[in-house]
């Protein structure tokens, strides 16, 4: 009787399960530029001819900054699943104290889905190293003319 019921309400709710809408498997579309995505904005300041404020967007690499290709490609290299690619340097980390200069930079914006708020500048051996692996998005101050 049980195994009798059990047919009847499969045989039920077969039409129902056969109108349901089949799920698309698609690949969502790239986001544009402008319109959501991997989008910083750049301000350097101090920085000589590195100066001034640049939108980056990445997937597909676009924007007014100097050069948008490098600057996500050095970004993706980096980017590691649970690390957050643009955590400042530890308050606790021992630096060494070698001033590189007065450069300063403010990074804002979504990266890999994540807001990004951060500062970067060259007031000790950890923060110039940290700015070097920014080169391609901040700039080298080192080099006198990048373009």
């Amino acid at each position: 009787m049980l195994l009798r019921r059990l047919a009847l309400t499969a045989a039920a709710l077969a039409p129902a399960l056969l109108a349901a809408p089949a799920v698309s498997a698609a690949p969502l579309p790239l986001p544009q530029p402008g319109t959501g995505g991997d989008h910083l904005t750049v301000t350097v300041t101090e920085a000589g001819h590195l100066d001034g404020r640049f939108e980056l967007y990445c997937h597909p690499a676009g924007g007014t900054h100097r050069h948008p290709k490098e600057a996500c490609e050095q970004l993706d290299k980096q980017a590691h699943w649970g690390k957050d690619l643009f955590a400042p340097v530890p308050r606790n980390q021992i630096c060494t104290m070698i001033y590189s200069g007065p450069q300063r930079a403010h990074v804002s914006g979504h990266w890999a889905g994540r807001p990004v708020d951060t500062d970067f500048n060259r007031t000790n051996g950890c923060e110039t190293a940290r700015w070097n692996r920014f080169s391609e998005l901040l700039g080298n101050p080192e080099v006198s003319d990048e373009d």
